[in-house]
């Protein structure tokens, strides 16, 4: 799962350095005259959630189709650094703020939904960023005349899930599909790529493990991990085909994994080796729930434990069924970004603010 925050602000500032800049130097700010409410130009898209991980390789596929992309950011400076060489415009908007949401989707024609939250942080809830957040977009999209929408949803999202993060996703997606705008809905299983926030946990895990790993459940747990990669190429090409219109799309790797399975690939990229220890969910529970007070970012929190119940294997996903791209596997030679990761890394992560 791709995690991404809300945003705030509303200053526009470009990702891409100018000529004679280093390409490392952060942009600045510029002014920028919003076009009139209502008249969009046809080739504008506006993507929230865009400095995370999906958000940053969306944008990147889509400039490179030809689309003039506006990047909604929690926080323009940093969005600045990480969307670098990228010819987007950033705007700094709340997803939760009507007034600064509708000034940034102004003249766009498009709208890619990418921002959420996995993990519940203080004053960052599922129902209110997941559902209402999606609401506020939606409604903004309209306002500004867009008619195109792409939303990453979750696979197993449903009003009715019993688990409150597929909950809020499946509440999202209801709302979308009943927006009277050209939707078409992302369903994806986990996402893999650098900086991702379950595959490279997997590694921190290993860092901060030196001899025994523990498996939840025994490892047992289903995923289907698919590539950001291909997600975003998912979303280009979505934009780009009108017969994509009033599809949901599920996005899934090559092969179903199991969380042992996974976790061995991980080992592997990352040249390490360790005992894989199966222990009980209900004997981790309370480790996870202490975490959970203590750390500003823990690793796993007891909702996202309970997913681990949850198969998350999507079949014949749609990326070749229906999109035409071949997918990424989880490999290890595709996961050779793990490497990097230190066991200071690990440490750092858990201390880690809100990003």
């Amino acid at each position: 799962m791709d995690a991404e925050h809300p945003v705030n602000g509303g200053a526009e500032i470009p990702a891409e350095a100018p000529a004679e800049t280093p390409a490392e130097t952060p942009a600045v700010a510029v002014a920028e005259e919003p076009m009139p409410a209502g008249e969009t130009t046809a080739r504008t898209v506006v993507v929230t959630g865009a400095s995370g991980l999906v958000g940053r390789h969306t944008c990147r596929e889509l400039a490179r189709r030809g689309w003039t992309v506006r990047a909604v950011a929690r926080n323009p400076d940093r969005a600045a650094r990480r969307l670098t060489g990228i010819p987007v415009r950033i705007t700094a908007a709340d997803i939760r703020d009507p007034d600064a949401l509708h000034a940034a989707m102004r003249g766009a024609s498009a709208v890619v939904h990418l921002a959420a939250i996995a993990i519940e942080r203080a004053g960052e809830h599922y129902e209110d960023v997941n559902a209402e957040g999606t609401a506020a977009v939606v409604e903004a999209a309209r306002d500004a005349g867009a008619t195109r929408f792409i939303h990453m949803s979750q696979n197993g999202a449903s009003g009715e899930s019993p688990y409150r993060f597929l909950r809020s996703k499946g509440v999202a997606e209801e709302l979308v599909r009943e927006s009277g705008l050209r939707w078409t809905v992302f369903r994806p299983s986990v996402i893999f790529g650098p900086e991702d926030e379950f595959v490279n946990v997997l590694a921190r895990l290993v860092r901060l493990s030196p001899l025994v790993y523990p498996l939840p459940g025994g490892g047992r747990a289903r995923f289907q991990p698919v590539a950001v990669a291909d997600v975003a190429r998912a979303v280009g090409v979505s934009l780009d085909t009108p017969e994509t219109t009033g599809h949901v799309y599920a996005l899934g790797g090559p092969a179903a994994l199991t969380l042992r399975q996974m976790v061995e690939r991980v080992l592997l990229a990352m040249h390490a080796r360790r005992w894989l220890v199966g222990v009980p969910v209900w004997l981790l529970r309370p480790v996870i729930a202490l975490l959970q007070r203590v750390l500003p970012n823990p690793p796993v929190t007891t909702s996202l434990l309970d997913l681990l119940e949850v198969d998350n294997t999507v079949g014949d996903s749609a990326l070749w069924t229906e999109l035409g791209i071949t997918p990424i596997p989880f490999a290890p030679e595709e996961l050779r970004y793990l490497e990097g990761i230190t066991f200071r890394d690990a440490i750092e992560s858990l201390f880690r603010g809100a990003r």
